[in-house]
């Protein structure tokens, strides 16, 4: 009777989980590869920081103006992000070191900074995976942000002087959405 029930049990949580063959596991993990170039560029990390004080340029040098993570991402009391970045881009007239802009600017909160500067890929993987530490997001929720989410989309229009993400923004879904669906095998 334990046998036939442990059988059972075993068999539920297979039925549960995604079937990946090895061929598609690969292929996700390969996919990951896609995924971590891009978030590892200035244009994600410079404000996925381990710290409280968010990075800026290409050369990921400590933000001007003491600027700070705040209670809630937003800036500190006081000097809120939106006070230089406002909910666009400026105009390339302004000059290529302008504040540039995106709907809701700011740094992911305390309590899941989702900090991944120079992380191994597989402790990269594993973060994005931690619903802890993710903003409690599932596979759904987080290929919502990274396809939809307007402040992440800048980093493929980033302004005046300001190189965008490397890789084209449809095939980096296209990448994330197959790493996900195969339950987003991490690289070892």
């Amino acid at each position: 009777m334990r046998i036939l029930f442990a059988s059972l049990i075993l068999l539920a949580l297979t039925a549960c989980g995604p079937r990946v063959s090895p061929e598609q596991k690969a292929k996700a993990v390969e996919a990951f590869a896609t995924v971590e170039k891009v978030f590892q560029h200035p244009r994600c990390s410079n404000c996925h920081i381990p710290g409280d004080a968010p990075l800026q340029f290409d050369a990921q040098t400590p933000h001007q103006m003491g600027v700070v993570r705040g209670p809630e991402g937003k800036g500190a009391p006081g000097l809120p992000c939106a006070t230089c970045h406002a909910e666009a881009n400026p105009p390339a007239s302004y000059g290529p070191h302008a504040p540039p802009g995106a709907p809701h600017w700011s740094l992911p909160p305390p309590d899941h900074k989702m900090a991944w500067i120079g992380l191994p890929s597989a402790q990269l993987c594993a973060m994005i995976k931690d619903k802890k530490s993710n903003g409690d997001r599932d596979f759904a929720a987080l290929l919502k942000h990274v396809s939809e989410d307007k402040l992440v989309l800048w980093g493929w229009n980033p302004g005046n002087g300001r190189l965008p993400v490397p890789v084209p923004h449809d095939q980096f879904v296209a990448a994330f959405k197959l790493w996900a669906d195969a339950g987003g095998p991490c690289p070892e």
